[in-house]
């Protein structure tokens, strides 16, 4: 797997999915925070998946 998630990506990614979480473990946003693992996991694998089809990256060209 290449890494196609970046620097200010992955941390956006983490930090957006811990709220998330966050969410839906106190019960203000319901079920739907539980999105936010996918986005955690995303950012500390530094791959989407999603990002594929479509050639895209959000890491630094060499």
């Amino acid at each position: 797997m290449k890494s196609n998630v970046g620097g200010i990506d992955r941390i956006l990614r983490i930090v957006v999915g811990a709220l998330l979480i966050a969410g839906a473990l106190s019960g203000l946003i319901g079920a739907w925070g539980w999105l936010g693992l996918v986005l955690v996991a995303t950012g500390v694998f530094r791959f989407c998946p999603a990002y594929l089809p479509f050639g895209l990256s959000s890491c630094a060209r060499k």
